[in-house]
C-alpha cells in the first residue's frame, strides 16, 4: 500500500526567495535517496504558506527518515516563522 505525504508550513516573508531555493534542494535531496518526486507548492494568495508533496510513497520507514534527515541538513527551520513548524501528514487510501 502506498502512501502521500503532506508537510506544510509558514515562511517567513523576508526569506521566500532563499526557501524556495533551499525547498528545491530539499526536493532533489530526497528524489536522490529515496526516487520520490516530490512537488513544491505555495497557497493560493499567502505566498508565506507553502506545501511540500510526496506521492507514492511504499517505504514509509525509510522515507520518513530521509524526509526528517534532508530537513535538518538543510535547515529548514530557519526559514520558518518564529513559533511555527513543519507540520508532516500522511495519508492513505481507504
Amino acid at each position: 500500500m502506498s502512501s502521500a505525504y503532506y508537510i506544510y508550513y509558514r515562511v517567513k516573508p523576508e526569506r521566500v526567495a532563499a526557501c524556495e531555493s533551499r525547498g528545491r534542494e530539499l526536493l532533489a535531496a530526497v528524489r536522490k535517496a529515496t526516487g520520490i518526486e516530490g512537488r513544491l507548492m505555495k497557497k493560493r494568495g499567502e505566498s508565506d504558506f507553502w506545501m511540500e508533496i510526496y506521492e507514492n510513497v511504499t517505504d514509509t520507514a525509510r522515507f520518513e527518515f530521509e524526509l526528517a534527515d534532508a530537513a535538518s541538513r538543510f535547515s529548514m527551520q530557519e526559514f520558518l516563522q518564529p513559533g511555527t513548524l513543519r507540520h508532516v501528514e500522511c495519508f492513505q487510501e481507504p
